[in-house]
């Protein structure tokens, strides 16, 4: 009996998780120390050293300070530790979002919210940008019962859609016309290896990013402090007493050995996912059923990441398209898989995007491995998915 040959795989959900980054070239980190840094021996200094080794380099490809960086199990708890380290500051200060925000921010501050904290979500553009006129308003307004902001949540690059805020210029806007100090928060998660990158220049007082996203393993990740955060919960000190627990020294070592090389690699990666996109952009507007989300997104767009791609297609659930494509040898997702479970899409929903639309979408996100015949094939498999949809 003859048994069909499985579909080759082909992967499109970088934006999820990346592939390990030893089938990629990046040479895995020499085995860590095992002792625990906090000993007080030789293997306890080993272990540090190296720990303290990997933080110095992190803060090399971010262009920070090494005592700003302070190690997390992933971009999800980098998030919450500084979102929810509101709920200690004195007084009635706000914090502000985006309303398109990834769900480890966007959580958080409802969870805020309901601990009684002031909390506003600000709106996005049709394109899916922090809104800054609606941003200034919020700063510089005292007649509309909210409390004067203090904190501001803003990612870099959006994990739905790809589009890119300019963090620089918001953050020039939130230092001229606040009336006080506001805390800029900036979730990189998908910028970090993708999009240039230098904290310091772009003015944000803390940062987010995960090492999975880089090819890295999942449960490391970072927090990036400009100045010493309140602890919201004590253990024995470790990170600064922010992030209490033993040390993932190898996890630390892994992160930086991924986040130097794409760094490093970042401009001739760059040029090489603009061009895949702009061929897969530019064959799916030739799809009469095709619609990109935004509609407005061009074949070569700077104001969105190579990286990400939001698509719908008329008559089309993005649930039974993404099963079709599985089942046809190719990974794509309706969205974050952070939120993978709920038909809810609040990224797109922000932007002004119909229900229908929305159910309709789906996410192809492309990585550092990615070849123009995997998006020649994709685009094959799309066209036979919807013959029969």
């Amino acid at each position: 009996m003859l048994t069909q040959k499985p579909p080759r795989r082909r992967y499109f959900d970088w934006a999820a998780t990346a592939p390990p980054a030893a089938a990629e070239g990046i040479a895995a980190p020499a085995e860590a120390p095992f002792g625990n840094p906090s000993s007080p021996h030789r293997e306890g200094a080993l272990a540090r050293e190296a720990l303290e080794g990997a933080r110095a380099r992190c803060a090399a490809a971010l262009g920070v300070p090494p005592g700003g960086i302070v190690f997390t199990s992933g971009g999800t708890e980098a998030n919450a530790l500084v979102i929810m380290a509101q709920a200690l500051r004195p007084g009635r200060a706000s914090t502000l979002y985006a309303a398109s925000e990834h769900p480890s921010v966007r959580e958080n501050c409802l969870l805020l919210q309901r601990l009684g904290r002031p909390v506003r979500a600000l709106p996005v553009s049709p394109e899916g940008m922090l809104d800054r006129e609606r941003l200034e308003d919020a700063l510089t307004k005292k007649d509309d019962g909210h409390a004067a902001p203090r904190f501001l949540a803003v990612m870099a690059v959006n994990n739905e859609t790809g589009v890119i805020n300019e963090i620089p210029a918001i953050a020039r806007l939130v230092r001229e016309r606040a009336s006080a100090p506001v805390h800029i928060h900036c979730d990189i998660v998908q910028a970090a290896g993708k999009v240039p990158i230098t904290l310091s220049e772009w003015d944000v007082d803390s940062a987010a990013l995960s090492a999975h996203k880089l090819g890295g393993p999942r449960g490391i990740g970072l927090l990036y402090l400009r100045k010493p955060l309140e602890p919201l919960y004590r253990g024995g000190g470790q990170e600064k007493g922010l992030r209490p627990g033993t040390e993932n020294t190898a996890g630390a070592l892994a992160l930086a050995a991924v986040l130097e090389a794409r760094v490093k690699n970042l401009r001739d990666a760059d040029a090489r996912a603009r061009e895949r996109f702009r061929h897969l952009i530019s064959e799916l507007k030739k799809m009469p059923r095709c619609a990109l989300i935004p509609s407005c997104r061009a074949a070569d767009d700077a104001r969105f990441s190579p990286w990400i791609l939001q698509a719908a297609f008329s008559g089309a659930p993005g649930e039974v398209l993404t099963r079709s494509l599985d089942e046809a040898g190719f990974a794509v997702s309706t969205g974050s898989a952070c939120s993978s479970r709920s038909p809810e899409r609040p990224v797109l929903e922000a932007m002004g995007v119909s229900e229908a639309r929305r159910l309709e979408g789906i996410r192809i996100s492309q990585g550092w491995t990615t070849t123009r015949e995997d998006i020649d094939a994709l685009l094959e498999a799309l066209r036979e998915a919807l013959a029969f949809l």
